[in-house]
């Protein structure tokens, strides 16, 4: 035997077909919009029909600051009636309206370097970047401080938060991949400089701060494959240039001979010397 349950069809979705008096209804529509001047209101765009003697009218919204707004005004009338109501007004966003930002909670708005001097920013208490300072952790320097209750930091980064902060620094702007560090020779990386100082804990395999007072990073916690053109090895070695030679402006191997006159009192060559002095 068959199953002579219930047999449900599945419903029809007709399109609902257009009133010929409500969409002639333009000026009516046009009156139920009370909320601006006249002037506010713009050209008739388009009729829809919403359901059986149910459509809505769009105009033009001249409104300063709603550009590609429209005004929708729903209508209607009753069976075997050729008067027409008004359901509601409302202004609505048409396809290429100027639109506010969705809003998002303040927590996902802030960005890196919005918090000022004078600026609290509240850490969540179920932040998953943080564990309490009294749990084990698997980061020495973390453990040395904080392993007995009462003492150290109440809460401490969390492996999540770890990897995290080392993943945001290391594809940053002091990480390999930045232009100052590509633009460095291939041996001039933090790892192996004078001025690099290691982070404790986990992080000190691949991150420290620099301490070149002269480089663009001073102060700041770069990746140890990092690097710069102020590497504390980087040596210069001058370059050795020719001395063009000049062209001989006079010739000094060659003696002319020249009879020289001697004045009246003067002494020969084999005449004995004066002594010095007069009487």
């Amino acid at each position: 035997m068959g199953n002579n349950g219930e047999v449900t069809r599945p419903a029809s979705t007709r399109a609902a077909r257009l009133d010929q008096v409500c969409a002639a209804a333009v000026e009516v529509a046009r009156a139920g919009i009370t909320e601006v001047d006249a002037d506010d209101v713009g050209d008739h765009l388009q009729v829809v029909a919403e359901g059986d003697r149910l459509v809505t009218h769009y105009f033009e919204c001249r409104l300063a600051g709603y550009r590609g707004w429209r005004w929708a005004v729903t209508v209607t009338r009753v069976p075997r009636s050729k008067t027409v109501t008004i359901c509601e007004t409302v202004l609505l966003p048409g396809p290429d309206a100027l639109l506010a930002p969705g809003w998002l909670p303040w927590q996902e708005r802030l960005k890196p370097g919005d918090l000022g001097p004078g600026d609290l920013l509240p850490t969540a208490p179920d932040d998953d970047r943080l564990v309490p300072g009294y749990l084990l952790s698997d980061d020495p320097a973390v453990e040395e401080t904080a392993w007995e209750l009462g003492l150290g930091r109440a809460r401490v980064l969390s492996r999540e938060g770890r990897i995290d902060t080392a993943q945001r620094w290391y594809e940053g702007d002091h990480g390999p991949a930045a232009a100052i560090s590509t633009a460095a020779p291939a041996a001039a990386r933090c790892g192996t400089c004078g001025f690099y100082l290691p982070l404790a804990g986990a992080m000190r395999q691949s991150f420290g701060a620099c301490g070149n007072f002269y480089a663009p990073d001073d102060g700041r916690v770069v990746s140890a494959d990092h690097g710069c053109g102020a590497h504390s090895e980087t040596l210069i070695e001058a370059a050795e240039t020719a001395v063009e030679e000049l062209p001989t402006v006079y010739d000094d191997s060659a003696v002319e001979a020249m009879s020289v006159s001697r004045a009246p009192g003067s002494v020969e060559a084999a005449e004995p010397a004066e002594p010095y002095g007069h009487s």
